[in-house]
């Protein structure tokens, strides 16, 4: 493990290595196994690389046992003998970035609030760490970033270094190592010692900035969201971009455009509840008008009412009429619906109509004796509909 490229210089971007193996795998994907390599391969949180071996592409790389794979994506046949490798910098890069920025963070929750990560995800967008507590604060977020961005302004070198078990006592670590052997060290000095497999920069100045975007409460922790280096410009950008399309719309500067949106939401939950009660008071007045002519069965059909509104038609007519039923069919987006609803003298169960309606539509529905409600394909009209269930 000391010598594979990646370990002994992890700035690497070209190599040549000798063709070890070339094998395909129980799911048919054709590998191939180098003397060494600088690719690394997914592990420890850490994505693998990409890239190219005699311009041919590297599209995956897995360590498997003692093997190092290079999963292939194109013709190997001619992959023979010394072969050189091409790494895909920027990916490889930006992985450095977020994994060291990670520890920078991570190590930041521990010194200010004694708060342990407990698991990580380099994903590619953003980077996760769950810590085990129950909340984080705003202030508790802004002066772990704020520390976490000293640290990168202060440039401090990362450095690796190999020990053994034994060797451990010497080493105020963050957490204890989970393999045995050969342990390898990430080093930020006086500030962060950890135990880890992954590829860093060689400098805390190279992450070139944190921003944490957001939390989410997970299994009993917090998970905290977060980009690295490039990926806080990406960000920024896709925040700029977003901002300023708001801004745009609501015809203001881009500083005023979360107050004139509050404004704005405002003014639609003010127009939303006016226009609820405007609708209640049409459906009232409605239901007077359906029953004007009626005797003691009332009923209508509708195109393009819903069934909330077929309810209150309902329930404001029965309870007004106490002799009444009320038999009330619309047709919807293809479906057709149906309320049976009963004034409190009536003892016939409206439990009945809904069991003739239902299959006379391939419907389900359901209620008590007072009211029921049943929706259905429109295999009949809603006029066909009607008629049948008032012949009960």
């Amino acid at each position: 493990m000391k010598n594979l490229l990646y370990y002994q210089d992890v700035m690497l971007r070209e190599f040549d290595a000798h063709i070890v193996s070339k094998e395909i795998d129980e799911l048919g994907r054709h590998y191939v196994v180098l003397s060494n390599t600088a690719f690394y391969p997914t592990g420890g949180g850490q994505p693998h690389d990409t890239g190219t071996l005699n311009g041919i592409d590297v599209i995956d790389v897995e360590k498997n046992g003692e093997e190092i794979r290079h999963y292939m994506q194109g013709d190997i046949s001619e992959l023979k003998g010394i072969v050189h490798g091409t790494l895909n910098w920027s990916r490889r890069f930006d992985h450095m970035q977020q994994h060291a920025g990670q520890h920078i963070l991570t190590a930041a929750f521990v010194e200010l609030f004694d708060a342990q990560t407990v698991s990580f995800h380099l994903g590619s967008q953003h980077v996760t760490i769950d810590i085990a507590v129950d909340t984080l604060t705003e202030q508790q977020l802004a002066a772990a970033e704020a520390r976490a961005n000293e640290v990168i302004l202060e440039n401090l070198p990362i450095e690796t270094t190999w020990i053994t078990e034994n060797e451990l006592v010497h080493y105020h670590l963050r957490k204890e190592v989970a393999v045995a052997g050969d342990i390898r060290l990430v080093i930020i000095p006086n500030y962060d010692y950890n135990g880890c497999g992954g590829t860093h920069p060689t400098s805390t100045g190279q992450v070139n900035a944190i921003k944490i975007l957001g939390t989410e409460k997970m299994k009993g922790n917090v998970r905290v969201s977060f980009v690295c280096g490039q990926r806080v410009l990406h960000e920024l950008a896709m925040r700029k971009k977003v901002l300023g399309d708001v801004a745009r719309q609501l015809s203001v500067p881009e500083v005023e455009a979360a107050t004139a949106l509050t404004k704005i939401l405002s003014a639609q939950k003010h127009t939303e509840r006016a226009l609820v009660a405007a609708k209640e008071e049409l459906l009232t007045y409605e239901a007077k008008a359906l029953v004007s002519n009626s005797g003691n069965l009332m009923t209508a059909a509708f195109q393009q009412r819903t069934m909330q509104e077929l309810q209150k038609l309902a329930r404001t007519i029965v309870s007004e009429h106490d002799d009444m039923i009320t038999l009330l069919v619309s047709e919807s987006e293809g479906k057709l619906q149906f309320v049976a609803a009963r004034g409190k003298n009536v003892s016939k169960s409206m439990k009945a109509i809904a069991e003739k309606a239902l299959p006379l539509i391939n419907g389900k529905g359901g209620g008590s004796d007072q009211m029921v409600q049943g929706g259905g394909e429109c295999i009949i009209s809603k006029e066909e509909l009607l008629e049948a269930i008032q012949n009960i």
